[in-house]
């Protein structure tokens, strides 16, 4: 079975649609190691519209520009690219498939005994949905250490919480936290009776 991760910069409020203004300066040698490490032995790039899109009209250029990340470009060109879109324009770059149900395809590409690694890149939408329908193994964040105070976050509001276990944590040199989650349910059940055990002595 695959394991689906998603790789997300975020803001300390949550924020996952970054800005380059407070994304950008934290952004060293050790970030863009973890990084690297997101995409390692990927099968499978799922991405949604907007993200694609964003990709596309960078990437394929810097690949041919020849520059520092040319290879990283070239990596991500190789990949083979799942699309959430329901349109049917020319998507433009190389190894595209595209899926009007993103949840479906990536129940499939978890089943596929071929596939070891989905990686969802960004794409709020689409992480949100896969969490909805218990297919994302793994959530990666990089929370920077900024209140964005604008932007789309990662959990739009809801009637229940949803809880996660903390796989592994890294605290990098410019003050992100990289954090690995996975969904899990909650460690037991308590009240405030049960937590007052755990208070300090006065």
């Amino acid at each position: 079975m695959a394991t689906v991760v998603s790789t997300l910069f975020i803001s300390l409020d949550g924020v996952a649609e970054i800005d380059p203004e407070w994304h950008f300066p934290y952004f060293d040698d050790e970030m863009g190691a973890a990084v690297g490490e997101d995409y390692e032995d990927v099968d499978v790039l799922v991405l949604g519209r907007v993200t694609y899109d964003s990709f596309a009209g960078a990437w394929p250029d810097r690949e041919a520009a020849g520059g520092e990340d040319a290879g990283f470009a070239k990596e991500l060109g190789d990949v083979r690219k799942l699309v959430a879109t329901r349109g049917d324009q020319d998507l433009g770059w190389r190894n595209v498939e595209r899926t009007p149900d993103v949840v479906a395809a990536v129940r499939a590409l978890r089943e596929d005994a071929t596939v070891g690694k989905v990686l969802v890149a960004g794409s709020i939408s689409v992480v949100r949905q896969l969490l909805d329908a218990d297919l994302l193994d793994e959530l990666r964040l990089f929370v920077h250490p900024v209140a964005a105070r604008k932007g789309e976050r990662l959990f739009a509001e809801a009637d229940t919480f949803r809880p996660f276990a903390l796989l592994r944590s890294q605290a990098l040199p410019r003050g992100v936290l990289r954090v690995v989650y996975a969904p899990a349910a909650l460690p037991g059940e308590a009240t405030y009776d049960d937590a007052k055990e755990h208070l300090p002595d006065a």
